[in-house]
């Protein structure tokens, strides 16, 4: 897992821009903190910072291959992994390719001098990378199917600028750091639109895309998207096909030649995950696998059940490390620390926006990976399991079922989502913030493939299974990533691999939820791995602290703002919401509601200030 950044300008030798392709390369450091490289070739600079994963030696970038004799045809700089490249290996030397290093970057390079663009659908894993072709003068940008890995570009009138995140593509004097109305929209709102991105004029590579830029211009077209198909197997088809592909894709992600690790909530995701990289491990003769979970100080003892989360997560926790028995270390959390500044300055700077949503996750996600990364370099993830298998309460609400915007944003949790009140009400009126979401809403409808013939209820979960799977899963992606990388630390989530996806998006819904519980097929497809307590688990999101202190915390940088008349962020807030906020008795605001709208103001300011933003409204 590494972070790359390049530019490509027709019009001049990039050597000549050495220093700035520098400066955009070394703000991948985080994400890379083992090695970087930079490769100029005429008009293209390829930057490469390296997180060593597999082939801690052999795999440096930027990497050239040769062919057809001793001349340079191809070069790539690349981010993720690709869990099918010991096949595609074998499958290319037979071609006759000969290979220096034991990396996936040989492989995904030499499949595209062996396949061209086309290799790309033989590849499995989460990825984002660039490869110049030394022959045509051409560039392809290429993402993995559901966006795990992230890739931003800038259009130029010669070319184009790209990197892994927004802050490799802002080091370069060409991309300016403004924002427009649409992407004030797309903070404010818990709505992600594939291919935008909030600083104007950049835009991210969509997932399951290629780009292709030459000297006549940029090109697009995507080699994956999630189609309506007949499914053929009987129920108890369903679960063991479930169950095998289950098996094989963690097969293939616990591959590291790094310590490896699993994140344990006591879920029934994460659970599964654990479960099954214990026994694959163990079977293979190999250490147990080690798991983390994470709490908060006093939290066991105090925890309060509300209409999201019911139970804690620790007694769960237990009860699975006890039937596997695996290395488990629990990272406890002081709350206090969460709203630190200084902490929220780091969150800001990994993610290059403010964090708009769910508040103290961001800090308490970013401080687990840290103590993680202590430990071990690759860890496994449930994530996503919720939006491939129906898990959310909003697949199971008729109200949410029916409405005509995205489900997360109805009645039953909409409130979770909006951090909007303390938002000048002019302003929201001049953003028109109510077409935005239809709008939005209806290019999600719109994209939904349809399977003829099939029912109502059918079609409609299909619709909801897309909009979750394209739009309210890259919030979670987005989340894991930034917060994973900047540590330094590769996150893989087993239930985005593509061929899962594909399979239970054409599961009918009937079968899916076919015991009247969420995840139905997931559940018996992986009940003999874990304990009754977890398999019959209702849903519990990630963890949100309950301590009054952290809420104190966000009240006195909210008011620290609200004294400060040159707080970047004051234009866009409605000083009497805030002040009437603050008069409430502290713990009479909801952790996942009226917080929200304090927590998007704190963090929007503190992204305006660090990154001296431009707003165009």
């Amino acid at each position: 897992m590494c972070g790359i950044a390049g530019w490509l300008s027709y019009s001049q030798n990039l050597e000549v821009q050495r220093e700035t392709l520098q400066r955009m390369t070394d703000t991948m450091a985080l994400r890379g903190p083992d090695a970087g490289g930079l490769w100029i070739d005429g008009p293209i600079g390829l930057g490469h910072r390296r997180l060593s994963i597999i082939d801690l030696e052999g795999g440096r970038q930027p990497m050239t291959a040769r062919h057809g004799g001793l001349r340079e045809v191809a070069a790539i700089t690349y981010s993720g992994e690709v869990y099918n490249f010991r096949e595609l290996r074998t499958e290319l030397q037979r071609l006759g390719h000969r290979f220096e290093t034991r990396s996936d970057t040989e492989v995904v390079l030499r499949a595209y001098v062996e396949w061209g663009e086309a290799f790309v659908e033989r590849l499995n894993g989460m990825y984002a990378f660039a490869i110049w072709d030394l022959r045509s003068q051409e560039l392809l940008l290429i993402r993995d199917r559901m966006g795990v890995k992230p890739l931003y570009y800038f259009p130029t009138a010669d070319g184009v600028i790209f990197g892994s995140e927004p802050k490799a593509l802002l080091a370069n004097p060409l991309v300016p750091r403004k924002v427009r109305a649409d992407g004030l929209r797309e903070i404010l709102e818990m709505v992600k639109t594939p291919g935008h991105a909030v600083f104007a004029g950049m835009r991210e590579v969509m997932p399951g895309e290629i780009l292709r830029i030459n000297r006549q211009g940029l090109g697009r077209r995507h080699y994956w998207k999630l189609q309506a198909r007949p499914h053929e197997h009987s129920l108890d088809e369903t679960i063991r096909h479930t169950r095998d592909l289950l098996e094989d894709i963690v097969d293939r992600q616990i591959v590291a030649d790094v310590p490896l690790c699993s994140l344990l909530s006591g879920g029934l995701d994460s659970s599964i995950i654990t479960a099954l990289a214990s026994k694959k491990l163990l079977a293979a003769g190999k250490e147990n696998i080690r798991s983390f979970s994470v709490d908060f100080v006093d939290h066991g003892s105090g925890f309060t059940g509300d209409a999201v989360r019911g139970t804690p997560d620790a007694p769960f926790v237990r009860d699975l490390v006890e039937k596997i028995r695996s290395s488990h270390q629990e990272i406890v959390l002081d709350s206090r620390e969460l709203a630190d500044p200084t902490l929220r300055a780091q969150i800001v700077h990994a993610l290059d926006l403010p964090p708009a949503f769910w508040g103290d996750m961001w800090p308490s996600l970013y401080r687990l990976f840290q103590e993680v990364r202590k430990h071990s370099t690759v860890a496994l993830s449930g994530e996503s399991a919720d939006e491939v298998f129906g898990g959310y309460r909003w697949f199971h609400d008729p109200e949410a079922i029916q409405a005509d915007t995205f489900p997360w944003l109805t009645s039953v949790t909409g409130k979770y989502f909006d951090g909007k009140p303390l938002f000048d009400q002019g302003l929201l009126a001049q953003l028109d913030m109510h077409s935005f979401l239809r709008d939005s809403y209806s290019q999600a409808i719109a994209e939904a493939p349809i399977l003829p013939g099939e029912s109502k209820v059918d079609q409609r979960m299909r619709q909801m299974s897309y909009v979750n799977l394209t739009r309210f899963v890259q919030t979670l992606l987005d989340r894991k990533d930034r917060m994973s990388m900047a540590v330094g630390l590769e996150v893989r989530v087993p239930f985005c691999d593509h061929r899962l996806v594909e399979y239970a998006f054409n599961i009918p819904w009937e079968m899916k939820a076919f015991d009247g519980r969420e995840k139905s097929i997931l559940r018996a497809a992986t009940r003999d791995l874990l304990p009754e307590s977890i398999s019959e688990r209702v849903k519990s999101p990630y963890p949100s602290t309950q301590d009054p202190a952290y809420e104190q915390a966000l009240r006195d940088a909210l008011a620290a703002i609200q004294a400060d008349r040159n707080a970047p962020v004051t234009p866009l807030l409605d000083s009497g919401r805030i002040q009437q906020t603050l008069a409430k008795p502290l713990g009479s605001v909801s952790p996942m509601y009226e917080r929200m709208g304090m927590e998007l103001a704190v963090g929007l300011n503190t992204w305006l200030s660090e990154y001296d933003v431009s707003l165009e409204l």
